[in-house]
């Protein structure tokens, strides 16, 4: 009988590369020069790794992302409780990954720091253990998340923003650039400053994402009640509850203000509790 041929994967891997035996590397990837790839790593077909890039401890990177030069992914998280435990850091597909960005891996046995898939992280940005960001989500230069922090899809961080540890940043929200973010961002809406302060719906960032024009109507309201109207958080939420037309996007926004652990950023205009 014919042995069955054996599919070896086509890789392009640079000589003075180092790649443990372990690792898993997909078809059609491309490691460059002085690149480290770690024994528990695994790449999907199609990404290209950058000269100079290290990706250790246990990591995921999907198919087609590019990893450009000198990044770090997935080693040790920056954490005095961090002791050594297995942690995870997942990337999703078609993620570009600029020079020098780096993303830790989890603080906690088991536990994950996840990129999804579409994402922009420009150079120096920096994403630590156990972050969560959504798909495509942009982090300008030298934007930072501090642990645990949540990002939801296409929200959009500017340059040298800071996030700071445990807040949230709802679905296609913008915060301005080198703001200082300490409360809960919710959806849809621009912050700006330092502390960062709302100011406005990001109309753009919505109709980019086919948001309907009702449904951007409905935010509008929403948003009145929540920053225009004196009520407190609460009581802004009984009000959309009763008052405005059923939506997924509006059920989402009510969602994340039930929600807002650390409190959500107030309008400069707003002096209500």
């Amino acid at each position: 009988m014919k042995p069955e041929s054996v599919v070896i994967p086509l890789r392009k891997i640079h000589e003075t590369a180092v790649v443990h035996p372990g690792a898993r590397i997909g078809k059609d990837v491309e490691i460059g020069p002085y690149a480290v790839i770690g024994e528990n790593v695994l790449i999907g077909d199609g990404t290209v790794i950058g000269a100079h890039v290290v990706v250790d401890g246990w990591t995921s990177i999907g198919k087609n992302c590019v990893v450009f030069h000198s990044a770090s992914i997935g080693t040790e998280p920056q954490d005095l409780k961090f002791n050594g435990e297995k942690s995870y850091v997942f990337i999703g597909d078609n993620t570009k990954i600029r020079e020098f960005a780096t993303v830790n891996r989890a603080t906690g046995e088991n536990e994950e720091t996840r990129v999804g898939s579409n994402c922009l992280l420009m150079a120096y940005t920096h994403v630590a253990h156990n972050c969560v960001v959504g798909n495509h989500v942009i982090m300008s230069n030298a934007a930072t998340l501090a642990g645990h922090v949540i990002v939801e899809d296409r929200a959009v961080i500017g340059g040298l923003a800071g996030v700071h540890q445990f807040v949230k940043i709802g679905r296609n929200a913008m915060i301005g650039g080198a703001s200082k973010v300490v409360q809960d961002v919710p959806p849809y809406v621009i912050v700006d400053g330092h502390p960062a302060k709302v100011s406005g719906l990001n109309n753009v960032g919505m109709s980019r994402s086919g948001i309907s024009l009702n449904a951007r109507r409905n935010l509008k309201k929403a948003y009145k009640l929540l920053y225009r109207s004196g009520l407190s958080l609460a009581q802004a939420i009984a009000v959309m509850e009763q008052d405005l037309e059923s939506c997924e996007e509006i059920e989402h926004f009510m969602r994340f203000l039930r929600n807002a652990e650390r409190g959500v950023c107030r309008s400069r205009k707003d002096t209500s509790e």
